[in-house]
């Protein structure tokens, strides 16, 4: 149980197999692919003379420095990272199940992988355990009925299947 004044951001956090490597891969393409790109764009723009109005060297700086922040926050969530094993069939809704649900509103058929906020990707139906309709289906089982407040108003989802 976390009590006031805990450092929250000791916490673990959880991460599917395939979030974990792709991590590993973004970091290790930014140490050695876009530090270089941006180590020499500042180069390159420092040629141009006068770096108080030089847009491309202000530019590269900013680069350099989202750069970096993402290689801290990877290494940060790296150190924490608890894997997931994924193992096929699972009863209850978790951080890793890919989940089946029937809108009861429209009779829609949505399938969403339920991933920790590190690995939420929209376009893939990857939605965090934080979200409204994570929270929701976590814990829940086949043939559950959750409720979920949504900008929209209220929706109600039927849970068809649930794998891991």
């Amino acid at each position: 149980m976390i009590q006031r004044g805990d450092n929250v951001k000791d916490k673990e956090i959880f991460l599917t197999k395939e979030g974990y490597e792709a991590l590993l891969r973004e970091l290790e393409d930014l140490k050695k692919n876009k530090r270089r790109e941006v180590t020499e764009k500042i180069k390159e723009a420092k040629e141009f003379g006068d770096l108080s109005e030089n847009a491309e060297y202000t530019e590269a700086k900013n680069q350099q420095a989202f750069v970096e922040g993402r290689i801290l926050t990877i290494e940060n969530i790296l150190s924490k990272a608890k894997i997931i094993e994924e193992d096929g069939y699972n009863d209850k809704v978790t951080i890793g199940s890919r989940v089946k649900i029937l809108n009861l509103v429209d009779n829609s058929i949505t399938e969403y992988h339920i991933v920790s906020s590190p690995e939420v990707n929209v376009r893939e139906n990857k939605i965090s355990d934080e979200s409204p309709v994570g929270k929701a289906l976590i814990g829940a089982g086949i043939g559950d009925v959750v409720k979920v407040r949504v900008p929209k108003g209220e929706v109600e989802f039927k849970i068809l299947e649930i794998r891991r």
